[in-house]
Order: C-alpha cells, then sequence, then structure tokens
C-alpha cells in the first residue's frame, strides 16, 4: 500500500471515528442519586432530565409481579415483571418492599469472607425483604426477586445496575434527538474503589451498552468543572500554585481530595507557545461509612426507641426485633428520617407522623436540631478525618491550602459546616462556588468531551492518584519475591510514569500484579508469557545471541481508564552487531502530518513540564542494568547517521514481542458465556417492556375510544346521519367491549392485538357515521369555493379569448401596414431616381435623425402580440365545461340521497376539482409572467417620425394611425419572476384586475 492511501486510509479512520463518537454521556454514580450530563454537538453540558423532568433519578429498581384475578404472583419461565426506576420503585416499598432495590452501590465488588460481609449485613438490616446473598463462585451479590419462576438465576447486582444506567442511557437519548445513540461515558466513582468495585462498576456499564471511556474519581470531577471557567497562576513565570481541598459528603461516603491548580506555558503548533491549565490530584483521604445515611441510622434508632416506650406498643408485645424485621415498616422508617434530617440542615425542629405504624397504632414524634447534634456526637470527630490523611499523604498542611470547596448534599448541615470551619480557621476558606449537587457529573462531562475527538474544548491537563500502593509478585530461584511500583500517590493521567522491569527469566513464566488494601496485599492481575522460550531461541539461532546477553522486559503503566496497574507490552532483546533500521513508511507520514519527531523549532519547553516517563525496575538484583540499552542504541544510530568514515562495528537492538496472556485475579470473573447470558436476558427484558408499553397503549386507545362513543351515541348530531339500525349494532358491540374490559381475567390474558383487534371492529362502524357528518357539515362551504373558482375560471377564458382576437386583429393590421410601408418606399425611390440630375440635390439636408435607423418589423404569429394562443384558450375552456358539467351530476346525485346514504359528492373530489382549476390558471397566468416586455409603442413612434418628415400625405396620416393600432396592448398582469407561483386566491385576484383594466381601457377609447 502506497503512503498516499495509507493516509487517506487513517483520515477515513479519524473522520468516521470522530462521526461515531458524537455524544457522550458523563455519569454521577452515587449512593442515593444518580445524575447525568449530555455533551453532543449543539447540546453543550445539558443535565439529563429523567421522564418526570426532573434533574436526578434517585437510584433504584423494582419489579411488580405479574398476578392473577386473585392477586397470586404469576412467575413463569422466559416471563419478565414490569419494571420501575427511580421514585417510582421507591413508592412500591409500602406494598412490596421485597421487590424494590435502592442503594445498590456499596455492595458491588465485596470480597469474599467466611463471616457475612457487613456491608451486606447493613443492608440487609436497612432492607429486610430483600434477599440478598453473596455468591462465592461468581464474584458478586445476587438478589433474589419473586417475581421469577425459582429455575431463573438471581439477578447480581451489576445487572441491577446495568437496568439503571440503561435507563439513563434512554433518556439521554431522548434528549440528543431521533436517531441518535449515547454509547461514550464517563463516569464518577470514590477515590477509595479497589480493583473489583471498579471493575464491577465497568462491567454494569458494558451490559448497559456504554463504553467506559474512563472512570474519573468524585474529587477531580468537581476540580475539572471548577477549573473549566477559570484560569489559574503560571508556573512557568514564577508564579505560584492554588491548592485547594475538594470536600464531598453524599449519602454513603466521605472524601477529601486535595488538589493543585496551575497554568503552564507550553509549545504550540510552529514557533507558538500555549498556555494551558493543569489540575494533578495530590492526596486523597476517605470514610467509606461516614455519610447521610449514616446519619439517618442514628434518627432511625431514635425514633424505634421512642416508639417502643409506647404502652400501646407493650401491650401487644411489639419488640424491635419485629420492628427490623418488616421491611414496610422500615421503609416508611428511612423514608421519614431522611426528611427529618434534610429539614434540620435548614430549621431548628422537625416533626414526623406515622399511621398506623404497625396496625391500630399511630405514631407521632418531635426531634430537635439540638437532640439531632447530640445523637451523631460520635460522628462529628470523623468529619474532618479525611482531610488530614489528604494533607498526610500530600505533605501540606492547612497553611497551604486555598480553600475547602464543598460538595455533596450532606455538607448543608450544620455541625458538618461547623467541624470544617475549626480545621479551616474560621469560614473564610469553605467555599461554595460550584453546584454542591451538579459539580460532579458536569466535570465528568467535561472531562468525555475532552477525550472524544468529536469536541474541541478548554485544554486542561488532569492527572489523579493511584489510591493505593500497588506492586509485582514473581518468583526468583524458587523464592516468592515481592516488587513495589507504585505508591499511593502515583499519578494516573498527564505525567504518570511506566515502569521497564527486567526480567532474568529465558523461558515462559508468570507474574501477578496486586494492591495493597489495609496493609494486604490483593492480586488483581495474573500475566503468563506464551512465546518467550521459542523467542530466546530465536534470538540465539538468528543472531546468535548469548543467555547472559538476552534481556527480558515488561512495561506496566497504571491504565488510564481505570487507575488499576496494566501491562502494556513486553519484549526480549538483545544487541547484535549491524546499522540500525531504516525509517518506516508510517514513520513518514506521521512526520508529514506533524506527528513525527520534534523540529527545532519546536523543541519542547525545559521548565519542567511533565511528560510521560519510563523508569526502569530491577526484578532480580542479580539482572545487569538496562537503562543504558535504549540510550546505547540511540546514540549509536545518532553516530551512524553523522560519520561517514566507519570506526568501529555498530550495533543495533534486535527484539520479538513477548506474547501474554491477562487472567484477572480477586474476586471471579464471569466468563464470555456467562456474561453472554447477562446480556442475552438484559436484551429479552428490554423486549418485554417494550411489548408491554405497546399493550398498555393499546388498552389504554381502546378504553378511551369506548368511552368517546358512549357520548357519541348520545349526540344528536349523528342522528341525522345514521339509522336506528346502525346505532343499535354499535351499542351492542359497545357493550361487549366494555363487558371484556371489566373482566380483570380476560383483560390480563388478552394481548396487543387482541385490543386492537375491539378497537379496529368499533371504529369500522362508526367511522362512516362520522365520515357522513363531516361531509354534511364541510360540503357547501366547498361547493361554494368551486363555484367561484368556476366564475373565476369563466372569466378568465373570456380574457383570454378576447386577448387572442386582438392578437388576431393586430396581426391582420400590421401586416397591412407593412405593406403601405412597402410601396410607399417604392414610390420614393422612383422619385429620386427622377431628380438625380438636379444639382440642387446636394444642398438638401438629409432627413434623418441621429441616433435613428429605418425599422422593419416582421410579424409572423398572434403570440408577437399576446402571450396567449388558442391552445391556451381551448385548454382552459375543456377544463371549465369539464369541471362545471361534474360538479352539476354530483349535485343532482346527491341531492337525491338521504343523510344517512353514503355520499356521491365528497369533500375529497371537490377540492380535487378545485386543485385542478387552479393549476390550469397558474399556467396560464405564468406564460403572461413569462412573456417578454413589449417595444411595439417605441417603433411606432419611430415610424411616425420618419413619416412625418417624409411626407404630409394621406398615406403618411393612414399609416400613422395604422401603427398607432398596431401598438395597442391588452392588458397585462405583471408578476415579480423570483418569487414564488401566486396561490389561488391570488390567481383569482388578477383575473379580476385584467378583467377590470380591460373593460376601462375600452371605454377610454370610446
Amino acid at each position: 500500500m502506497s503512503p498516499t492511501s495509507l493516509l487517506f486510509l487513517f483520515l477515513y479512520l479519524f473522520t468516521h471515528t470522530a462521526s461515531a463518537a458524537s455524544s457522550v454521556l458523563g455519569i454521577d454514580f452515587g449512593t442515593l442519586n444518580l445524575k447525568a450530563v449530555l455533551v453532543k454537538p449543539g447540546i453543550p453540558l445539558e443535565i439529563v432530565l429523567t421522564k418526570d423532568s426532573k434533574r436526578k433519578e434517585t437510584a433504584a429498581v423494582a419489579f411488580k409481579p405479574n398476578r392473577d384475578s386473585r392477586n397470586n404472583i404469576i412467575a413463569e419461565v422466559g416471563s419478565f415483571p414490569e419494571r420501575a426506576y427511580g421514585s417510582d420503585a421507591l413508592a412500591l416499598q409500602g406494598r412490596m418492599p421485597g421487590e424494590v432495590y435502592p442503594n445498590l452501590k456499596p455492595l458491588l465488588g465485596l470480597q469474599w469472607s467466611e463471616s457475612t460481609d457487613p456491608a451486606i449485613a447493613a443492608y440487609k438490616e436497612r432492607y429486610p425483604a430483600v434477599q440478598a446473598e453473596q455468591v462465592r463462585e461468581l464474584g458478586t451479590t445476587l438478589v433474589k426477586s419473586a417475581a421469577f419462576a425459582e429455575q431463573e438465576v438471581p439477578w447480581s447486582v451489576e445487572e441491577l445496575l446495568a437496568m439503571q444506567l440503561a435507563n439513563i442511557r434512554r433518556n439521554a437519548e431522548a434528549l440528543a434527538g431521533k436517531g441518535n445513540v449515547v454509547e461514550d461515558a464517563v463516569i464518577t466513582v470514590p477515590a477509595f474503589y479497589i480493583a473489583d468495585e471498579r471493575r464491577a462498576i465497568e462491567r454494569a456499564a458494558t451490559l448497559a451498552g456504554l463504553d467506559v471511556n474512563a472512570l474519573i474519581s468524585d474529587g477531580l470531577a468537581v476540580a475539572m468543572d471548577y477549573a473549566k471557567s477559570r484560569t489559574f497562576p503560571e508556573v512557568t513565570k514564577g508564579e505560584k500554585p492554588e491548592h485547594h481541598i475538594v470536600f464531598d459528603m453524599g449519602a454513603g461516603s466521605t472524601t477529601a481530595t486535595l488538589l493543585r491548580f496551575q497554568g503552564r506555558s507550553v509549545k504550540d503548533v510552529g514557533r507558538f507557545n500555549k498556555t494551558v491549565q493543569e489540575v494533578a490530584v495530590l492526596g486523597t483521604g476517605w470514610d467509606r461509612t461516614l455519610g447521610g445515611d449514616s446519619f439517618n441510622e442514628v434518627i432511625l434508632e431514635d425514633y424505634i426507641n421512642k416508639f417502643l416506650a409506647k404502652s400501646e406498643v407493650k401491650s401487644q408485645g411489639i419488640d424491635i426485633d419485629k420492628i427490623k424485621g418488616n421491611g414496610r415498616v422500615m421503609a416508611r422508617l428511612w423514608k421519614e428520617t431522611e426528611k427529618a434530617r434534610q429539614v434540620l440542615s435548614a430549621n431548628t425542629e422537625t416533626s414526623s407522623s406515622f399511621e398506623e405504624l404497625f396496625p391500630d397504632i399511630d405514631f407521632r414524634v418531635k426531634l430537635t436540631r439540638t437532640d439531632y447534634e447530640g445523637l451523631v456526637s460520635d460522628y462529628a470527630g470523623r468529619v474532618v478525618g479525611p482531610i488530614k490523611d489528604a494533607l498526610a499523604v500530600a505533605k501540606l498542611t492547612m497553611d497551604d491550602i486555598d480553600s475547602i470547596i464543598l460538595h455533596g448534599g450532606v455538607v448543608r448541615t450544620p455541625f458538618v459546616q461547623k467541624q470544617l470551619e475549626e480545621i479551616a480557621g474560621g469560614s473564610s476558606k469553605l467555599r461554595s462556588n460550584v453546584n454542591a449537587d451538579e459539580s460532579a457529573v458536569f466535570g465528568a462531562a467535561f472531562k468525555g468531551a475532552g477525550l472524544s475527538p468529536s469536541f474541541k474544548v478548554k485544554e486542561i491537563r488532569s492527572s489523579d492518584v493511584a489510591g493505593y500502593a500497588a506492586g509485582m509478585t514473581y518468583t526468583d530461584g524458587g523464592k516468592e519475591r515481592r516488587q513495589a511500583l507504585f505508591t499511593t500517590t502515583s499519578p494516573v493521567g498527564h505525567g504518570a510514569a511506566t515502569k521497564q522491569i527486567s526480567f532474568k527469566d529465558k523461558a515462559d513464566f508468570s507474574f501477578e500484579l496486586y494492591q495493597r488494601i489495609e496493609d494486604a496485599d490483593r492480586p488483581i492481575t495474573q500475566i503468563e508469557t506464551r512465546n518467550l522460550t521459542e523467542s530466546v531461541k530465536a534470538l540465539k539461532d538468528n543472531f546468535g545471541c548469548e543467555a547472559d546477553e538476552i534481556s527480558t522486559k515488561f512495561n506496566v503503566r497504571l491504565n488510564t481508564v481505570d487507575g488499576l496497574p496494566e501491562v502494556t507490552g513486553g519484549t526480549v532483546s538483545c544487541e547484535v552487531e549491524g546499522s540500525g533500521k531504516a525509517e518506516s513508511i508510517g514513520d513518514s507520514v506521521k512526520d508529514w502530518l506533524g506527528f513525527g519527531g520534534k523540529k527545532k523549532d519546536q523543541e519542547a519547553l525545559n521548565d519542567g513540564e511533565d511528560t510521560e516517563s519510563t523508569e526502569d525496575v530491577e526484578a532480580a538484583t542479580s539482572s545487569s542494568a538496562t537503562g543504558s540499552e535504549s540510550s546505547t542504541s540511540a546514540s549509536s544510530g545518532a553516530a551512524s547517521s553523522s560519520s561517514k568514515v566507519p570506526e568501529k562495528p555498530k550495533k543495533r537492538t534486535a527484539s520479538i514481542s513477548v506474547a501474554i496472556t491477562v487472567v484477572p485475579k480477586g474476586n471471579p470473573q464471569p466468563s464470555s458465556e456467562e456474561l453472554k447470558r447477562m446480556r442475552d436476558r438484559l436484551t429479552a427484558f428490554d423486549r418485554s417492556d417494550r411489548a408491554r408499553m405497546a399493550r398498555e397503549e393499546a388498552l389504554n386507545v381502546l378504553e378511551s375510544y369506548t368511552y368517546y362513543i358512549r357520548d357519541f351515541l348520545t349526540n344528536p348530531d349523528y342522528e341525522a346521519v345514521s339509522t336506528k339500525g346502525q346505532r343499535d349494532e354499535i351499542s351492542k358491540l359497545l357493550g361487549k367491549a366494555r363487558e371484556f374490559m371489566e373482566d380483570p381475567k380476560e383483560v390480563s390474558k388478552a394481548t396487543r392485538e387482541v385490543f386492537m383487534d375491539k378497537h379496529n371492529e368499533l371504529k369500522k362502524l362508526v367511522e362512516p357515521i362520522q365520515i357522513r357528518r363531516k361531509e354534511e357539515t364541510a360540503r357547501p362551504e366547498k361547493i361554494k369555493a368551486l363555484k367561484d373558482s368556476l366564475e373565476q375560471t369563466q372569466n378568465l377564458v373570456k380574457m383570454v379569448q378576447e386577448q387572442v382576437q386582438q392578437a388576431n386583429d393586430a396581426k391582420k393590421k400590421a401586416e397591412e401596414f407593412d405593406a403601405s410601408q412597402s410601396a410607399e418606399k417604392a414610390a420614393s425611390a422612383a422619385t429620386a431616381s427622377a431628380s438625380s440630375s438636379d444639382g440642387l440635390d446636394d444642398l438638401e439636408e438629409p432627413e434623418t435623425t441621429d441616433g435613428e435607423t429605418p425599422l422593419e418589423v416582421k410579424y409572423e404569429k398572434p403570440e408577437d402580440f399576446s402571450p396567449y394562443s388558442n391552445i391556451d384558450l381551448t385548454e382552459v375552456s375543456e377544463a371549465f365545461d369539464s369541471v362545471t358539467k361534474w360538479l352539476s351530476e354530483k349535485e343532482a346525485a346527491q341531492s337525491k340521497l338521504k343523510p344517512h346514504d353514503e355520499p356521491v359528492l365528497l369533500v375529497k373530489d371537490i377540492e380535487a376539482k378545485a386543485t385542478e382549476l387552479g393549476e390550469i390558471m397558474r399556467d396560464v397566468l405564468y406564460k403572461k409572467m413569462k412573456a417578454p416586455k413589449s417595444s411595439s409603442s417605441k417603433k411606432a413612434k419611430t415610424s411616425k417620425t420618419k413619416s412625418s418628415k417624409k411626407s404630409k400625405s394621406n398615406t403618411s396620416a393612414a399609416s400613422n394611425d395604422e401603427a398607432t393600432a398596431s401598438g395597442e396592448q391588452a392588458p397585462r398582469i405583471t408578476i415579480n419572476p423570483d418569487d414564488d407561483m401566486p396561490s389561488e386566491e391570488e390567481i383569482l385576484s388578477m383575473v379580476n384586475e385584467a378583467r377590470s383594466s380591460q373593460s376601462t381601457s375600452k371605454h377610454d377609447e370610446l
């Protein structure tokens, strides 16, 4: 393939990819709520509304089981219940608490332990009716629903979250417009998420049909939103960067992210520089269980204790286990405690009322802010813990911090703000300069727009941190060894380093990458080589490499999408004699496009600009240093190009790529077959939803139509156009339809097609009557309009007829005038010949006027005098006669019919005839509009002047009269040729004006 072909292929793929990725979705994945922002051409950063037009969706999904006429659940294999999302799902908790699944985020990626995981225990305590169990073999938590058959596999947490994400995606596609597909997404996650949790949310997004471009920490997302409209001190000018802490307290957890904001001048295209903004995370701190839910739980415990103190509760033997084991009661309590906490953020007291919390027991409780703060006093000291941890990791103090940016709904709590003021040294450093509810989702969407090739946004170079230390384990000499690779503050994204690890192994082997979590190494990936042994043999056989000269290297970096360590490639190599490798065609194309090596006028600034770098790591102490190999090769290549006289044999590096197999470790990951089963089941669920919606729509249409027919039968307007037998037949069929719809058993079994058939049966009887009524009402007006059109057409016929006759008369007079002119010229020529001997002829002044030449006008056809012809007259006349005859016959036939008979004179036919007339009239008038302007008046004037100088004879006078007659013109209708064709009304108006003008002209002649 030629370089030109490669170039065009590259450009095509680039533009095709940019077009396909024209929409990006930012998702704030919260414990309590989900928010989304869409970015697409024409829609810059717009919040995705729910179907109820709310800016956030409650993180919940529910199943409404199918039931029979006796309200028993019908759970059949392959059938699916109705789904509800958000607030609609929560509304079902009072009736079916075991089928509503909110706040699933804490259940993602849980590590297996023999005892019940604390997160699952807390979830089941809050939602006792939900059947959630952790399954070790599947590496996830499964939820069993009574809406499905026993044989069905329970739903995993990832599948339930995929349903919620797919619902958000559908809302986003509705916002984007018909035909738009939203696939790319950037999702926020807490900074403390480990590998299993990140993989779980990625898997949920994949099942929802989303392609995750990046997982971004909540704090960095807020920082991106904060930075997108600001500029910061430029460090290349010696200015001091800004340091801010994003304090995010949500429903389930609290995080503190310490960031550095600065500007930097970097090389742009050519000799120009540009200033970019840099946002870098320096340290993070968190509290996984501190949030709004933990405060709600304290209020709930207080409510339960006060309820148990009531005498009627004690008399019925209700204890705390009965309360906490009742799903409906707990759902009501949790809902009210959430509301009470939010009210106390702005008010000093609140009250909650429960009607029949238990049978015949009402409960009303009052709570003041003072009491509330006393209940949560144990949590107050934990509020600033994440901030202290972030400062310690970044090795900074509060004196170095410019502000604390508040985010999350719980930051509005008074005692939380009081704790923050204490650590900040006052309220001056507490800033509410971002939207506490939506800043993270807008930042995620902005990040996604920056990653997409379809958008050009403000350049902000961002970097996160690993959060957890990471390393590798391997076997050396039969012993297990560990090697640290990344620290908790290793950058992810801009400025990240790639670790180049050298191994002594010359045969296939394996090693593992791990995360350091709570003083324990948790494996996340196992790397197995597949062709190392064969590659080493090939180096020995083909290049004569000795075993000690062969080096095995792997590159490891933190993935820019999920922040986890990954192997980007591996090679086995040795140095051999020979010249360096020539530049490839691909390199030439890249250089031509400006993507190749540095130019002299585009050298990078040497002011500390961060770029991706490679760091050498020795996996074994006995390995020789490998860091100088690449530099030796590079300098060798440079010497070969600059030195013309070889001094000694040059060396180059011969390398072979090492093929590897990556095996995820940690929680078991689903196989490809299992993922396909999940996708197929979710797709079938979606089809079931669409079919259910179509069925319900058909049922609603049928029901509303029966109500319409009920009113229709009592409407006196339709009695005249229908017979009693017809109305009785409709009434009978309506009764059957109503009887069918009032039978729940029949309705539950009926399909969409059944509802549509019943609807069509009714329409078949009702619509003819409706049509007759409509025809009867509209026909007189349409007939009048058609008759008006006929009258105007008749006027047009007369006008065309008169103009054609005038054109014929003018042609005859013009021929006579031409004959007289010829005779006059012949006589003048004879006179001039007879007097040619007179010597005084030369003194006679010529009788011509400057600029005038004798003009001979030739007339050949009537169209020279009028744009109309006999053909036009015939066409208009025939159309007039045809429509007149048709209307007369149809009116006569219609007059013989009764109102309830099917009409023969239809409105649509009348309109068609009117359109036919209008088109013919337009064509005729358009011909006149296209006719050139006549210059006969000027010609007549010239002829008259010449003839007066030639002679005063009667012949000349007659010629003048004839020329004047030839210059007469019929009234013209003037239309701008650039305008659109006139409408029928405009045509009729022009015809009337033409007739009026013509009558006036005739009167003046008389």
